[in-house]
């Protein structure tokens, strides 16, 4: 069985068929290979997130001043290889967590479901949400990682991992095979609503900039389009997520494993409103759009000119 997927063509329905286990490999592959280009970004958004963590503004240092600032700051602590810190591990989230989330949505898409009503944001929603949940181990070690630096412009918990096998060898010792997935409450809303946003307003907006015909029927300009328009909603809805998630992560916990900061997702959310102000929900937010935008917008562009040729290929194989 395979998933069909209609495009208008002068007229008719062109219709593309490519296999879910396809958009599992296809979807995970885009994903990393957008990764490669926008770690950076989220090695700053990390730092900006942890920064005056529950603490009233002004009453803390700010070693990490806006986004250009922000990347100059992380070059002379950590070098320049430090903007690429926990790329091993961002890439191992990537593809785990984007191949499951494709390939359910693959699965939803075949069955019909997002054809009904609500069913893209539905379907995009539950695809994430397990996604999420397979990749928070690496997820959680990509977080901890980026946070590291030098004492003078550390923010946060500093976790002293020495890399992405070690880290994971550490909490697991630890803490237990529940440590992997501690936060992984913060981590599922985080990806359901980025998910279900992503995943609908790409392909809505896709179909709306076809129907209008400004650009050629294939060109991979009309993915590009539908990415930046799929980018804004992501960026609005998902950032208030992404701080909570980076801060249950990060956290440092007692010898049960227990956060010593955070009790979970309402716990930290409260915590960050009384004690810094509802605005820290948005820290981070320009990083977090640089980054999410082009990671958006490169994912879905790769993701889409990858199925179309997976298509073709399983046309001239029939």
């Amino acid at each position: 069985m395979s998933l069909t997927r209609a495009q208008p063509a002068s007229g008719t329905e062109a219709m593309e068929t490519v296999a879910p286990a396809v958009d599992l490999v296809l979807g995970a592959s885009a994903c990393c290979l957008a990764c490669v280009f926008t770690n950076p970004l989220e090695v700053v958004k990390t730092r900006l997130q942890l920064q005056g963590e529950l603490q009233a503004r002004g009453t803390y240092p700010r070693p990490y001043r806006g986004f250009l600032a922000s990347v100059a700051a992380v070059v002379r602590a950590d070098g320049l290889c430090g903007l690429q810190k926990g790329l091993a591990a961002g890439l191992l989230y990537q593809g785990l967590m984007n191949g499951v989330r494709f390939y359910c949505y693959s699965l939803a898409g075949q069955a019909g479901l997002t054809q009904q009503p609500g069913g893209t944001v539905v379907a995009g929603a539950v695809a994430g949400a397990l996604g999420a949940f397979v990749g928070s181990p690496a997820y959680l070690v990509k977080t901890q990682l980026q946070a590291q630096t030098v004492a003078a412009m550390a923010v946060g918990h500093q976790h002293h991992h020495q890399s992405v096998l070690g880290a994971l060898e550490t909490v697991w010792r630890q803490q237990g095979l529940a440590g992997l997935w501690r936060g992984v409450g913060g981590a599922v809303p985080r990806v359901m609503v980025g998910s279900a946003a992503q995943l609908a307003t790409f392909a809505s907006a896709k179909a709306w900039v076809q129907e209008q015909q400004w650009l050629p029927e294939d060109s991979w300009l009309v993915a590009l389009a539908g990415g930046m328009i799929s980018s804004v909603a992501v960026a609005a809805v998902m950032t208030p997520f992404d701080v909570v998630s980076t801060r249950l992560y990060n956290q440092p916990v007692d010898g049960t494993g227990r956060g010593q900061l955070y009790g979970g997702l309402a716990d930290c959310l409260v915590k960050i409103w009384r004690q810094e102000g509802p605005l820290a929900l948005y820290k981070g937010l320009g990083p977090a759009y640089l980054r999410l935008g082009p990671h958006t917008i490169l994912s879905m562009l790769f993701w889409d000119e990858l199925r179309k040729l997976a298509a073709r290929g399983q046309r001239q194989g029939t």
